[in-house]
């Protein structure tokens, strides 16, 4: 018997307010590098957020942990 395979998560969309911070922060190399799999949980735990104050936070501690380099959803990530 085959392993279930599981559904593709659906890729978000980059909002432009997070381009402009990681452009400005000049983060926009070390985003790039993180894995594909790191990007796209990091841009649909910002996009599902419903108030704009907590996308800003959100967007805060990506920003933080890529600054880190080695932090992904406040744990230790090695490459």
């Amino acid at each position: 018997m085959s392993p279930v395979l599981r559904p593709l998560r659906k890729r978000e969309d980059m909002p432009e307010f997070v381009r402009v911070a990681l452009e400005e922060r000049g983060l926009s190399e070390q985003y790039q590098a993180r894995p594909p799999y790191q990007r796209n949980d990091y841009l649909m735990w910002i996009n599902s957020a419903k108030q704009d104050a907590t996308k800003q936070k959100r967007l805060g501690q990506m920003l933080e942990e890529l600054e880190a380099r080695y932090v992904y959803m406040r744990m230790d990530w090695n490459r």
